[in-house]
């Protein structure tokens, strides 16, 4: 097996990392990522079939997990209970019981709150000619205030919601602090105390949210358990806003930039469009999985308690996978990219993310027609969650 060198906080792969994921590619189906320190796959195909082999999983095996360090047991303690992190049966039955409640129908309702919340933004954005950032003003109040609703949460609670996300999420970068990790932990117990408390006041106040239908859930028997409930509220919270976010963002600058609005909204046009947004520049780049048995895999050798490392941005630019993939097409033929994922972990938020791009965009550029960039937009140092700093517009 191949190895490569590279810091994946080096300035101008965070900016643009499709060279480095092309290079990858060339030099093997697997490659040892020194600096991360495992194999990594950037094609397609690869990709693709490690998201759905049972012999990989997002689970630590059995006699490998690493140890907790003692400052961060009370998020890992909450994280615990992540379908995000679990597989077999326990993942199988909390995933089952999540989509019962995450119905298409619920994310149907939500319809009209996405089209009211957008409107109510762009009514607020500064005057024409005025600069200002689209992502405090649009991109991230979109799914805060979505989740909000959907969970059943007052909308007065969104800002703390939102800083304990981003506190949460920041614990998953490369370059954490201590002070990083223990505001993670302060917010991921604001967080869960909050929820515990809303989950009893809905326990005697039923509504018609998610909340509710998942403590219905457990109270028929399929023995959800509060801390279960409560650690998946802040999974839909931290996964769907961050990579909603993210999405939003990438989108209008890639529109802007690549000069095709209003045709790649039209009404015949716009799935089409997000999905190649979604593939061209996603908000999402990596995911790691460990090996569950001894095994060959795309020609490498692995071992049980082994880590390999999927380069979603990489699978999605593959030219074996997509003609001309660094080319941005929204008239391209819609092909599964990977930027929810696949199989069994593939991104239960993913419906209810194209909903919101697919009513939010269109507003967005048919009142603002005149939107446009007044700076190159820049991507935050995150690389894995990859989502620009600021994207400076006016209307």
């Amino acid at each position: 097996m191949k190895r490569i060198h590279l810091s994946p906080q080096d300035p101008s792969f965070v900016q643009n990392p499709y060279p480095f994921y092309d290079k990858v590619r060339k030099m093997g189906e697997m490659v040892y990522w020194e600096e991360l320190g495992k194999p990594v796959i950037a094609g397609y195909d690869g990709v693709s079939m490690a998201l759905r082999d049972n012999r990989f999983g997002r689970e630590a095996p059995e006699g490998f997990a690493p140890d907790i360090p003692e400052n961060l047991i009370p998020f890992y303690d909450i994280e615990a209970h992540s379908m995000l992190e679990l597989e077999g049966d326990r993942h199988a039955r909390l995933r089952s019981l999540v989509l019962r409640a995450f119905t298409s129908r619920r994310i149907r309702t939500l319809a009209p709150d996405i089209e009211e919340i957008t409107n109510t933004l762009i009514d607020a954005f500064p005057a024409h000619g005025e600069s200002f950032d689209l992502l405090p003003a649009f991109c991230r109040e979109i799914p805060i205030r979505v989740i909000c609703r959907m969970l059943g949460v007052p909308e007065d609670m969104s800002e703390d919601l939102l800083e304990w996300s981003n506190a949460m999420v920041a614990l998953y970068t490369p370059n954490r602090t201590p002070a990083v990790e223990e505001a993670a932990v302060k917010a991921a117990n604001e967080f869960s105390a909050f929820m515990r408390d809303y989950v009893e006041s809905r326990r005697k106040s039923p509504a018609d949210d998610l909340i509710t239908s998942l403590i219905a859930a457990e109270e028929e028997g399929e023995r959800l358990s509060t801390d279960e409930l409560i650690t998946t509220c802040i999974l839909l919270l931290n996964a769907g806003h961050e990579a909603t976010v993210h999405s939003l963002g990438i989108a209008v600058k890639t529109l802007l930039e690549q000069n095709c609005v209003p045709d790649a909204l039209a009404e015949d046009r716009i799935d089409g469009a997000i999905e190649e947004t979604l593939r061209f520049d996603p908000p999402l780049h990596f995911f790691d999985r460990w090996v569950y048995e001894d095994t060959t895999f795309l020609g490498v050798d692995l071992k049980r308690g082994d880590k390999i490392g999927l380069l979603l941005g990489g699978a999605n630019r593959d030219p074996d996978a997509f003609l001309h993939p660094n080319t941005f097409d929204p008239t391209r033929k819609i092909k599964q990219n990977t930027s929810f994922g696949a199989g069994i972990h593939f991104c239960v938020g993913a419906p209810l993310a194209r909903m919101e791009m697919r009513i939010a965009l269109p507003l967005l550029f048919e009142r603002c027609p005149n939107l446009r960039l007044t700076e190159t937009p820049t991507y935050a140092n995150t690389w894995h969650f990859h989502g620009l700093s600021k994207l400076l517009v006016e209307t």
